[in-house]
């Protein structure tokens, strides 16, 4: 069923390198500080218009992905399931052979990508969380797909985060780029972590496609965990994509304020919980970024919260306006937003409201957009009919 969905271009408040902002932990409460909100000039563009074409419903879905040289795109709901959806019928059908999972909280099946070399081998990274003595723990693993008969195989586990911890700031968001495999390990909402070299919570570790250390990591040296290590100093990291210039994003989500948009640079520590733009739970306070205290600082945060829980770096041609455009999906702001990138510089231009929590944002090879919402709802967003 196509739906007119008309969803006009909104000013927002946020200010570039330069405010604080109020992002809950994924599940909490956002509570606004209008003493920080400032708005900010030239973020907003002329209307862009798009309709909505509302598909099947998922149970808590979390994560999208097209497999190369497939018809067919894989959702993962967070409860468990993994789902193959074809997409000239529409028939949905449930992989079997997906890992038992640990739902409690934020865990359960987490994301999936495709290889780069599915083309060959058939081959997805999963991440997904577990029970284990000590808590929960977050695991990717990688598998052969059989679309045909809709079925894993060969499931072997390549990473795990240490240590454990509760039920929170997993992140477990992955991005494949040639010969690497990218992972974003949030702090388990323990904070002191993310500066902890002896362990990996708090990072985005950098692995060969076998699940390896990457031999020129940026800590190789310090051996351990720390030999996985890419970046350092973050909260809940739950978007990472690589833009046309190969640049490699992150989105994160900040403490009560501080959403962040980062530029993610060789062996740079971006200093949580040390700095951040926003404050504690409660209110106590965190120094902000500046510009001598050795951190990396975000390209662009955001004031109020949209508590980015996806990122994707728009490449297609039926949005024209949006080549190499991040798009955010917001958690607390029920947003879809659009942020400019354009060298090592981002700027945020345009926000919609969805009306409900987006989960998953992906680009079809068609170019239009798929998004997955809290609700369970699947749509696909195309240029609006004149």
């Amino acid at each position: 069923m196509r739906k007119a969905l008309t969803l006009a271009s909104t000013p927002f408040l946020l200010l570039l390198l330069g405010c604080a902002s109020d992002s809950p932990t994924d599940g909490e409460t956002a509570t606004s500080d209008p003493d920080t909100e400032t708005a900010a000039e030239g973020t907003e563009d002329p209307t862009t218009d798009f309709d909505a074409v509302e598909h099947e419903q998922f149970d808590a879905p979390w994560a999208l992905e097209f497999l190369p040289g497939t018809d067919h795109l894989v959702i993962t709901e967070r409860t468990g399931g993994l789902m193959l959806r074809d997409q000239d019928s529409g028939e949905v059908r449930e992989i079997s052979g997906a890992p038992a999972v640990d739902s409690a909280g934020q865990g359960g099946m987490h994301d999936v990508i495709a290889s780069p070399t599915f083309e060959e081998d058939q081959t997805i990274y999963l991440s997904w969380v577990r029970s284990v003595d000590g808590g929960a723990q977050g695991v990717v693993g990688r598998a052969e797909l059989d679309v045909d008969d809709a079925s894993l195989g060969d499931v072997e586990e390549i990473w795990q985060q240490d240590p454990a911890s509760g039920n929170g700031h997993f992140a477990l968001r992955m991005q494949a780029d040639d010969d690497h495999l990218f992972i974003t390990s949030g702090d388990r909402q323990e904070l002191n972590p993310a500066q902890d070299m002896e362990s990996n919570l708090g990072t985005i570790v950098r692995l060969t496609l076998d699940g390896e250390p990457a031999a020129d990591n940026p800590f190789a040296d310090e051996g351990g965990a720390a030999a996985d290590f890419y970046t350092i100093g973050h909260r809940n990291p739950l978007g990472i994509a690589t833009d046309s210039q190969g640049n490699l994003w992150s989105s994160e989500m900040g403490p009560e304020g501080g959403d962040e948009l980062n530029l993610i640079l060789e062996g740079a520590n971006y200093g949580w919980p040390e700095v951040s733009m926003g404050v504690h739970y409660g209110g106590g306070d965190i120094p902000d970024h500046s510009d001598d205290d050795d951190f990396e600082a975000p390209r662009a945060y955001w004031v109020p919260a949209i508590s980015p829980g996806n990122l994707m770096i728009y490449q297609g041609d039926l949005f024209t306006e949006w080549q190499d455009s991040a798009l955010l999906g917001g958690l607390s702001g029920q947003n879809l937003v659009r942020v400019e990138l354009d060298g090592d510089s981002a700027e945020p231009v345009q926000e919609w409201d969805m009306g409900d929590r987006i989960r998953a944002v992906e680009e079809a090879p068609d170019g239009a957009v798929w998004i997955a919402t809290d609700e369970g709802a699947l749509m696909e967003l195309l240029p609006a009919r004149d």
